[in-house]
């Protein structure tokens, strides 16, 4: 497979609530930052390869074999970034774009030596679910902040943005995979979400509550 069919596989299987779910042209080009005539083309292409199923004026699905592609790719770019937090001292902020470089690799050797290497974690810097040689992974319950209830100690599991600004965001209000937090207040105004870390208070707007996952204690 070329890499840009990989991208597109992947895409897809975000986009398609992992890989279950249709998906129609225009958020895929949205996501591909490309024109929709551009992704038809592509998925064609993947139909083809019996990669995807694809229905005009509907949208498109990944095959078994289409997911089971998009799975690997996902696999091989945690457990980079894993690689890359632990052992090199990247910080998480740093990892995304480089993974997305070192996911293309083909060799399932080095894969499967890296993930018994880094003693096969179940889940990356971000607090994703990392999925093993078979493509199995398991997920977590979870909620994100803006939903949480007032007066309840919940711990921070994952983040949905993983950008550069906003992790370096989180960093410079010592939030991360694992930081306690009381929610003592919600603003009705702006639905900000006042908190609780380490003894001192953090204001957080909306739109961080939508993008932190959450734990009940």
């Amino acid at each position: 497979m070329t890499l840009t069919e990989e991208n597109y596989l992947k895409a897809i299987y975000h986009l398609g609530n992992n890989g279950i779910d249709t998906v129609n042209t225009n958020a895929i080009a949205e996501a591909m930052s490309t024109k929709a005539s551009s992704v038809t083309d592509m998925i064609k292409k993947l139909s083809e390869k019996d990669y995807a199923d694809y229905k005009k004026y509907q949208g498109v699905t990944l095959t078994d074999d289409g997911r089971y592609v998009a799975i690997n790719i996902i696999r091989k770019h945690r457990l980079w970034e894993v690689f890359l937090v632990k052992k090199l001292n990247f910080s998480w902020d740093e990892v995304h774009e480089i993974a997305e470089e070192l996911e293309h690799i083909k060799s399932e050797k080095l894969i499967d030596e890296l993930d018994a290497f880094l003693e096969f974690p179940t889940h990356d810097p971000h607090g994703d679910p990392i999925p093993d040689k078979e493509g199995n992974f398991t997920l977590i319950e979870k909620i994100i902040l803006a939903k949480a209830d007032i007066g309840i100690t919940y711990k921070c599991i994952g983040v949905d943005d993983t950008s550069v600004k906003f992790l370096q965001y989180l960093d410079s209000n010592t939030i991360g995979l694992g930081t306690l937090m009381l929610v003592k207040h919600k603003e009705p105004f702006d639905n900000s979400i006042k908190l609780e870390i380490e003894g001192k208070e953090v204001v957080v707007s909306q739109n961080v509550a939508k993008n932190l996952y959450i734990k009940k204690v």
